[in-house]
């Protein structure tokens, strides 16, 4: 090899320091975002929603984003700390349980960290946080609970599933089944949880339990699409029909296209959207520098066995689609 002239040598060196001193402001250069999010073991809709959230604030999208993922709320706010101290410009936050978060954010304020909620509210004053882009829980309990009393012969008895107790999630979508019942519209006859990761199994035993003990129901609201699913089976092992033509109608949440299949088969019956697209829209108010002030609503619908397509599907559905006419059991 031929030796290094010292003008080629020379040459070689301010190249070097000029690669160099472009990589460092090109790292300055990325927005450092943290973001506190669940595990995506929690739901089809939270599988969807981490990797939303890992592939818009990705390097490539000229940011320097951080996921953690935890369904322990004090974990989550371990985690939030770091960040902040880590001085990240944006702290988003999915927080596992709506409470107890003024200390940090107030710490973030401080910071001059710009946080912003997504999916999940937070049990604090808005001045704590520039925005929150959620889906109105509220309103979807309303919306189920309103095909619940559209649809399902009287007397109304029902199974409710909720999932992580205390979240936004479960408080929003029991609140609707709670009041109805007061206003003695519904009755509920078993009332059981998947628990904090809203699990299939545990949905499941909740069923067989009312089985069991010879509860006699005639709805499941299952308040995520895998808990719907785990109820059913309780169903299926026991020989009781349901769906479109069977004695127990079905109510799921989240829109995953397995779920949707389901529906558009006659399997269940209907599918409350949650939509866990949330980044993108997040990414164009940093983007803009306008970010609006207090909690923003994503629109959000129900679909049945008799209004559902598959445009619907496409459009809407989250996850891998299995394919029209294929039942997921």
């Amino acid at each position: 090899m031929k030796k290094l002239t010292k003008v080629g040598l020379l040459l070689l060196v301010v190249i070097s320091v000029l690669s160099w001193g472009f990589i460092v402001v090109a790292s300055d250069n990325l927005i450092k975002v943290g973001i506190v999010n669940l595990p995506p073991e929690e739901s089809g809709y939270r599988q969807a929603n981490v990797e939303d959230m890992n592939e818009v604030f990705s390097k490539e999208n000229g940011y320097d984003g951080k996921q953690t993922n935890t369904a322990d709320n004090s974990e989550q706010m371990a985690a939030a700390r770091g960040y902040i101290r880590d001085g990240v410009d944006y702290l988003l936050i999915s927080a596992a349980n709506a409470s107890g978060w003024d200390d940090v954010l107030q710490s973030a304020k401080r910071a001059g960290v710009k946080v912003i909620l997504f999916d999940r509210e937070i049990d604090t004053d808005p001045s704590n946080y520039e925005a929150a882009l959620v889906s109105d829980m509220y309103f979807e309990g309303d919306l189920a609970v309103e095909w619940v009393l559209n649809n399902v012969p009287e007397p109304i008895n029902l199974v409710l599933i909720r999932g992580q107790m205390g979240s936004a999630a479960e408080i929003g979508r029991s609140a609707a089944v709670l009041k109805a019942e007061k206003e003695g519209k519904l009755n509920i006859v078993a009332d059981g949880t998947g628990g904090d990761t809203w699990s299939l199994e545990e949905a499941r035993k909740v069923v067989e339990a009312a089985i069991v003990a010879k509860k006699d129901f005639n709805v499941i609201y299952a308040q995520n699409d895998g808990m719907a699913q785990g109820a059913v089976q309780a169903l299926q092992a026991a020989g009781i029909s349901h769906g479109k033509d069977g004695k127990v109608k079905i109510i799921g949440f989240d829109f995953n296209r397995f779920a949707l299949r389901n529906v558009q088969a006659g399997y269940w019956d209907a599918d409350v959207q949650c939509n866990p697209r949330q980044a993108s829209e997040i990414e164009k108010w940093i983007r803009s520098g306008n970010i609006p002030k207090g909690i923003v609503y994503q629109e959000e619908i129900v679909l049945t066995t008799d209004t559902i397509t598959d445009e619907d599907i496409e459009k809407h559905g989250i996850n891998v689609d299995p394919g029209k006419g294929v039942i997921t059991r």
